[in-house]
C-alpha cells in the first residue's frame, strides 16, 4: 500500500483548465474512485472517517490525515481516465489549490469488490496535450490572485506580495497573526520562514568565496578542523554542502526533539550530530540536507570571526536594506512576529516543535517586503558580483526527478527564467519566486502549516505573471 502524496513543493506547471465531464466506469473500482473523490473533496472529518471505515479500512491515514491531505491539495478534479480494468484504475487529476497534476491509482480487492486494496497519488508534469496557462496583465493577475485566496479562505493565513521591477502592485493580507488577541495579519507581520533562510546562508558563503576566504572545492575539514567525523570532513566539500550532494542528512527526529531547547548555537548541533556517518558518499547523489546548511553556517562563523547571525545582519541584511528580519530566540519578544499555528484535530493550535532559535538551515523570521528587497539586492550587485551571482543561479545539481538546484536556490521549470526557495515546518510556510532576473518577484508567507499552501499560491501567481 502507498501513502497519499501531495505536491507540497508546488513545482509543477499550473495550467487553467476548462474540464470536460469525465465519467468514471461503472465498475467496483469506478465506484471506489467516486467515493474517494467525494470524501477527499469534502474535507469533512465525518465523511473521511466513513470512507476509511467502509472503503479503505487498511488505510495508512486516519481521518485527520485524510482531511489534512484534502486541505493541502484542496481536493482533486478528474481530468481523464488513463487506464481501467474491473479492479484497477489510473486517472489524471488536478489539484485544486496548486493546480498541479497527479496520477491517481486505485485497486480494489477482487474478493471484496467494495474494499480498496491500494490507493496512491503521485505528482506528474503537465501533460503536453493540455494548454499552458495564459499570462495576465497586472490588473487581471490581481483579480486572479484575489480569487485564489478567497477560494482557499481560512486554509491560508498570510500575505502575498507581487512586484514588477521592485515596485509592488499586489499586496494581500488575510488571517490572524494572533488568534487569541484577534490581531490581523498585515504586510508588516513577521513570519517564520523555514528553509528560505538557506538563500541568506548561500549568499554569505559566496561572499566569503568572492573575497578569497572560502574555496568551494575545499573539504569541510579545511574550515572545521576539529569536526568529530574527520574522515567524512576530509571528503565532503563546501560545494557539496551547498548543493545537497554531500550526504549530510537531516537533524530533525527524536534526538532533535529531546534536545531542542538546548540547541542554541550552531556548534550545539555539531556537538550532537557531528560524529555520525553520512547518508552516502559525498557526490553520489542529491538529497536535501538541513544539517549540511548548519555546517555551512559554522564555516561562515569560523572564516568571518563573527557569529552567523551577526554576519548575515552586517553583510546580507544591511546592504539590502532589510530591517524586519532576524533570528531572535523564541523566548525573546519580537514586535509584529506572528504566532505559529498548526492544525491539530481540526483546530489551529500554537506549533509545538519550534526551534529555540532559527539557524543557517532556516527558521528565522522575515517580512514579504524584506524578501523583495533581498531579491532586488541579489540581482543589482549589492550582495554578489556577477561571477558569483551566476554561480548561485546556475544549475549545480539535479535530483534525478527533474528538479534543478543552484547554490541555495531552485531553478524552476517555466518559460520565464524562474528561481527561488520555499520553506515549511509546523507553523511556518513561505515561498520566494524571482522571475527574469528580478523583473518579477512573488513572495508568499504564512503562519499556518500544514497545509503548506504558500508554494501553491506563489506558483499560481508566477505562472500568470507577464513580462513587459
Amino acid at each position: 500500500m502507498r501513502l497519499f502524496l501531495a505536491s507540497v513543493l508546488a513545482g509543477l506547471a499550473l495550467p487553467a483548465l476548462a474540464l470536460a465531464q469525465v465519467v468514471l466506469p461503472s465498475t467496483s473500482v469506478g465506484e471506489a474512485a467516486k467515493a474517494y473523490l467525494e470524501a477527499l473533496n469534502s474535507r469533512d472529518q465525518a465523511k473521511a472517517a466513513a470512507f476509511i471505515k467502509d472503503r479503505f479500512p487498511a488505510s495508512p491515514l486516519d481521518a485527520d490525515g485524510f482531511v489534512g491531505f484534502g486541505r493541502q491539495v484542496g481536493g482533486f478534479d478528474l481530468v481523464k481516465i488513463e487506464a481501467a480494468t474491473p479492479t484497477t484504475l489510473t486517472a489524471l487529476v488536478r489539484e485544486r489549490h496548486s493546480e498541479g497534476f497527479a496520477r491517481l491509482q486505485i485497486e480494489t480487492d477482487p474478493a471484496a469488490p467494495t474494499q480498496i486494496k491500494m490507493l496512491g497519488a503521485r505528482p506528474v508534469q503537465r501533460p503536453s496535450d493540455i494548454a499552458a496557462v495564459p499570462r495576465l496583465d497586472d490588473a487581471a493577475l490581481t483579480k486572479a490572485v484575489a480569487g485564489k485566496l478567497a477560494m482557499m479562505g481560512e486554509n491560508y493565513s498570510g500575505v502575498v506580495l507581487i512586484a514588477r521591477k521592485g515596485k509592488p502592485f499586489i499586496a494581500f493580507a488575510q488571517g490572524l497573526a494572533d488568534r487569541d488577541r484577534k490581531t490581523p495579519i498585515t504586510q508588516a507581520t513577521k513570519f517564520r520562514v523555514g528553509s528560505m533562510n538557506k538563500m541568506h546562508t548561500s549568499v554569505a558563503v559566496l561572499q566569503l568565496a568572492q573575497a578569497g576566504k572560502i574555496d568551494l572545492q575545499a573539504p569541510l575539514i579545511t574550515y572545521l578542523k576539529d569536526y568529530p567525523n574527520a574522515a567524512w570532513a576530509k571528503k565532503v566539500t563546501v560545494r557539496q554542502l551547498l548543493t545537497h550532494t554531500g550526504g549530510a542528512g537531516d537533524f530533525f527526529g527524536p534526538d532533535y526533539e529531546k534536545n531542542r531547547d538546548n540547541l542554541r548555537t550552531l556548534q550545539d548541533y555539531v556537538v550532537l550530530y557531528g560524529a555520525r556517518e553520512p547518508n552516502f558518499e559525498p557526490g553520489a547523489r542529491h538529497e536535501y540536507a538541513n544539517y549540511g546548511f548548519i555546517l555551512l553556517g559554522r564555516v561562515v562563523e569560523m572564516v568571518s570571526g563573527q557569529s552567523y547571525y551577526d554576519y548575515v545582519s552586517d553583510h546580507v541584511f544591511k546592504p539590502a536594506g532589510i530591517s524586519g528580519s532576524g533570528f531572535a530566540p523564541e523566548t525573546t519578544p519580537v514586535p509584529d512576529r506572528a504566532v505559529a499555528y498548526e492544525l491539530v484535530g481540526g483546530i489551529w493550535k500554537p506549533a509545538g516543535s519550534l526551534p529555540w532559535r532559527g539557524t543557517s538551515a532556516g527558521g528565522g523570521y522575515s517580512t514579504a517586503e524584506d524578501f523583495l528587497k533581498f531579491a532586488m539586492a541579489l540581482f543589482d550587485g549589492r550582495l554578489l558580483d556577477e561571477t558569483h551571482l551566476k554561480m548561485m543561479t546556475a544549475v549545480q545539481a539535479e535530483d534525478g526527478r527533474g528538479g534543478k538546484y543552484g547554490y541555495g536556490l531552485y531553478i524552476l521549470p517555466s518559460d520565464i527564467p524562474t528561481l527561488g526557495h520555499g520553506g515549511g515546518a509546523p507553523g511556518m510556510n513561505g515561498d520566494l519566486r524571482i522571475l527574469n532576473g528580478g523583473e518579477g518577484v512573488v513572495v508568499t508567507l504564512s503562519n499556518t502549516a500544514p497545509p503548506f499552501l504558500a508554494g501553491s499560491i506563489a506558483q499560481f501567481a508566477a505562472d500568470r505573471f507577464s513580462l513587459q
